[in-house]
């Protein structure tokens, strides 16, 4: 043969070994379609720089992120099928399965080790602490994890409930309407209600902020969630996932300004600096908590997981109370070594 034709033979048998290479790839790619809490925002930082890293794809996962519109919208959509993951609300998860038992869902890596729910009133309306309340009209959406955990904060810090007027309204219209003083307080997550108040103009010092973990609620917040039959035929591609956010979530706790633009590229009416200030408020307040510097990223502690259990019973009783174990399911977390904080 010709060394011309060699040659060319030679270069087609790489082409073909390349193509056929790629071809492999992309088939050996598990594609996971995943729900957020909500909208595109600071906080969701750590998912799209997992994905902008190329964490997922080098772990052999395609991975598809959409925003939410209520609490429930992740827990449905997992326990449908139609997305294999998803981040939500534990709380509403478990008030949710109490509802729906033996439904296919499973929380398996804890994001927000204290919950971001807050009540957030303004000075000017009279209201300094929290008794104050009593005699005043309190903003909470029906579709906000916040206002779910509002009977919770008002018993253990002595408030008379049937005293304040609730006024159900969509969550667009609650920073507004606070902001245009008619209704005096809010039920809302601090990192969103605070800094967009902030960014509406209303003096910082006119605000009263009630972090709810602050007062009593031993709560986990959000946690990652996944279907559980996706899991039964899936576990390595689970662990994977969880092993990519991981990353994802230390970078971006290393270094929150270098993450916002994977979420500004997504949202093009976010503003930088505030969601930068979301998200280090976020780190702050909800993930880099003294349990995760002392424990690590992602486990729960079960003593504390029953105490939340046993709280979460003071305001409505289960028709099956679950067991710590019934809740939380650590067995496709990433080693303790590499979920330690550093």
């Amino acid at each position: 043969m010709p060394i011309g034709d060699r040659r060319v033979l030679s270069l087609g048998l790489v082409i073909l070994t390349a193509a056929t290479l790629l071809v492999r790839s992309a088939a050996a790619q598990t594609v996971v379609r995943a729900s957020l809490d909500g909208p595109i925002e600071g906080p969701s930082a750590p998912f799209f720089v997992a994905l902008d890293h190329g964490y997922f794809q080098r772990r052999g996962l395609t991975v598809r992120f959409e925003p939410a519109a209520t609490v429930l919208d992740p827990i449905t959509r997992v326990a449908a099928g139609t997305f294999q993951m998803g981040v939500a609300d534990l709380n509403a998860l478990i008030r949710w399965r109490d509802q729906n038992p033996g439904a296919p869902v499973r929380a398996v890596f804890v994001v927000y080790d204290r919950v971001p729910y807050a009540v957030i009133a303004r000075r000017s309306r009279g209201i300094a602490l929290p008794k104050d309340l009593e005699g005043k009209r309190l903003g909470a959406p029906a579709a906000s994890a916040s206002s779910a955990q509002w009977p919770l904060f008002a018993k253990l810090n002595n408030i008379d409930a049937a005293k304040v007027t609730i006024e159900p309204m969509g969550i667009p219209v609650r920073d507004p309407m606070l902001a245009a003083g008619q209704i005096d307080a809010i039920a809302a997550d601090a990192f969103r209600s605070f800094i967009d108040l902030k960014d509406r103009g209303v003096p910082v010092n006119d605000l009263v902020v009630w972090r709810m973990a602050d007062y009593g609620l031993r709560l986990y917040g959000n946690v990652i969630i996944v279907n559980a039959k996706f899991a039964d035929a899936n576990p390595k591609a689970v662990s994977d996932f969880l092993a990519a956010f991981l990353q994802g979530l230390k970078d971006t706790v290393k270094n929150p300004a270098a993450a916002i633009p994977s979420v500004l590229q997504r949202n093009d009416v976010a503003k930088k600096d505030v969601e930068l200030e979301r998200l280090r408020m976020a780190i702050r307040e909800n993930i880099l908590t003294p349990d995760v510097l002392a424990h690590g990223y992602g486990d729960v502690d079960p003593v504390r997981l029953q105490a939340a259990l046993d709280q979460l019973e003071l305001t409505a009783k289960f028709k099956t109370k679950p067991t710590p174990a019934q809740v939380f399911d650590a067995s496709f977390l990433p080693p303790i070594e590499v979920r330690k904080v550093n």
